[in-house]
């Protein structure tokens, strides 16, 4: 597990930390309170990796896409078994980045069951600055 405090215009370190761990993509689980910085995090990552389309939060529409490589999900209140039903592990077979927000630690341990590379990334806002749990 690696620990990082970062403020909001240093999210490029942990971007970079996503793309070493996960190098041909893979799952990243953001776990962290309301406004904690799921999303914030996505917008630096789609930045770094060169996106240049807005990143906003899916909370309504379950899923966006950006590029061919950035896949954004939100399960607020589903569960795996939501994530399941919804067809989304079929999703997950896209070649690229998925980064899904409100996740838990049952989705990260069923796909790892399934042979799929996950980064579970905790988010605990602090006032000015974040700590962000990698946890491989």
């Amino acid at each position: 597990m690696k620990t990082f405090e970062l403020g909001l215009d240093e999210l490029e370190v942990l971007a970079k930390e996503i793309e070493n761990t996960l190098p041909k993509g893979g799952v990243v689980i953001l776990e962290g309170d309301l406004a904690s910085g799921k999303t914030t995090l996505t917008q630096a990552f789609a930045s770094y990796l060169g996106e240049e389309e807005i990143v906003t939060s899916p909370t309504f529409s379950l899923q966006q896409c950006y590029g061919k490589n950035l896949y954004h999900y939100d399960l607020y209140n589903k569960g795996l078994d939501n994530f399941l039903s919804l067809g989304l592990l079929e999703e997950l077979e896209k070649e690229g980045y998925h980064l899904i927000e409100w996740a838990d630690e049952s989705l990260g341990n069923f796909l790892k069951s399934a042979g799929i590379s996950v980064l579970h990334i905790k988010i605990k806002k602090q006032e000015k600055r974040r700590t962000y749990l990698c946890i491989h």
